[in-house]
């Protein structure tokens, strides 16, 4: 099978998107080694990290510089040009870990979707998304010979929004991580985290909002500390952390990569993840993996992920988060019930599942292609 993966996703700061596509291509790549794996990268400015790649042991890299926002405008609304021309190859597959088409001559085509938050909230994106993707997405999603999608919720997303046969969709939820320490469970004695891009999706205003509610209430608060790369909406948060009530109890860390990651979930006492919409929630899975206590919004496919391990807010109510956050931050014994229960719940999902079903998608929409031919 000869595959070529739309990697430009994990160019740069990886958030679950990145993330998902790195750990696959990885996984593909040490568990099919007879196949023929293409990682297809283009950036003006952004090159592929060779120390990130040699994960990928075998794996052909075809690097090219043109500017993402101009490629992303011929392949959604020209289809052109077609990933043999550009990448100089004959494939079987052509993966695009987003719900857009990757166009192609002959290669059987797959998309990712993660989540439509997009289609029922446009005004909560940015650039090309917000200009491409709710137009374009139902004529690509149905015209792919396989839809990937990270949670059982996403997939009934999938059906209902854009009505894609059940036949031609595929779970493949992530795995967890390799962390380099053994778990040690979460810090007494440390800080409230939110891990991911600061963007309107993730409700950045009610977990600030919350938070300055809890420091209004208390006398001791631990800190408040944001970890994830910033979108252009952001600079109104960064600039509210820096004002009263919230100065000196709320840091942002910015961005954290592989080597950092395990260190900054140790040092949390509690993650909160008060998304409006998630179609799977690594951070919280993360969290759950290290035996950290979850609290979570009730939507999407955050309560299939999270169950009974967290504590589940409703995201448009901010008295949700302030309680939330004080059972977990006064009551020990509850913390260590919801960190061993993500632990358990955690446990059963690897990459290398995940690279099975992606692969056994990639399988039936060569022969769904066939059929067409």
């Amino acid at each position: 099978m000869r595959v070529a993966i739309d990697y430009r996703p994990a160019l740069r700061a990886r958030s679950g998107v990145g993330e998902y596509v790195h750990q696959v291509a990885r996984a593909l790549t040490k568990g099919y080694p007879d196949d023929s794996w293409t990682l297809f990268t283009s950036s003006r400015k952004d090159r592929p990290d060779p120390d990130v790649l040699a994960a990928c042991v075998g794996a052909q890299v075809s690097d090219h510089r043109v500017p993402v926002a101009v490629l992303n405008f011929f392949w959604h609304w020209l289809e052109w040009p077609p990933i043999e021309l550009i990448a100089y190859g004959s494939y079987d597959v052509a993966f695009s870990p987003h719900p857009l088409l990757m166009p192609a001559r002959h290669a059987a085509q797959v998309v990712m979707i993660h989540d439509l938050d997009f289609l029922k909230h446009p005004e909560r994106t940015q650039r090309e998304i917000r200009r491409d993707y709710p137009r374009l997405v139902r004529s690509h999603a149905r015209r792919a010979q396989r839809v990937i999608v990270p949670s059982r919720y996403t997939a009934g997303e999938v059906t209902q929004h854009l009505e894609v046969d059940n036949d031609a969709i595929v779970v493949a939820p992530p795995g967890i991580p390799e962390w380099r320490q053994p778990v040690a469970g979460f810090a007494r004695d440390g800080y409230v985290l939110f891990m991911g891009t600061l963007e309107p999706r993730k409700n950045v205003d009610g977990l600030l909002e919350a938070y300055g509610r809890l420091l209004a209430r208390r006398a001791s608060v631990p800190k408040l500390v944001l970890a994830g790369r910033v979108e252009p909406d952001a600079q109104r948060w960064l600039d509210a952390m820096r004002r009263p009530p919230l100065a000196g109890h709320v840091e942002h860390v910015g961005y954290v990569d592989d080597h950092e990651r395990q260190r900054v979930y140790a040092g949390a006492r509690v993650l909160v993840l008060p998304s409006y919409e998630e179609g799977f929630g690594m951070p919280a899975f993360e969290a759950m993996s290290l035996g950290i206590p979850v609290i979570a919004s009730e939507r999407a496919a955050l309560s299939e992920l999270v169950a009974d391990a967290g504590l589940f807010i409703v995201p448009e109510e901010v008295e949700s988060i302030v309680a939330a956050l004080d059972r977990v931050l006064t009551d020990p014994d509850l913390a260590e019930s919801l960190g061993r229960r993500g632990l358990a719940r955690s446990r059963p999902f690897h990459w290398r599942a995940t690279a099975d079903a992606v692969r056994g998608a990639f399988r039936d929409a060569m022969e769904a292609r066939s059929r067409l031919s």
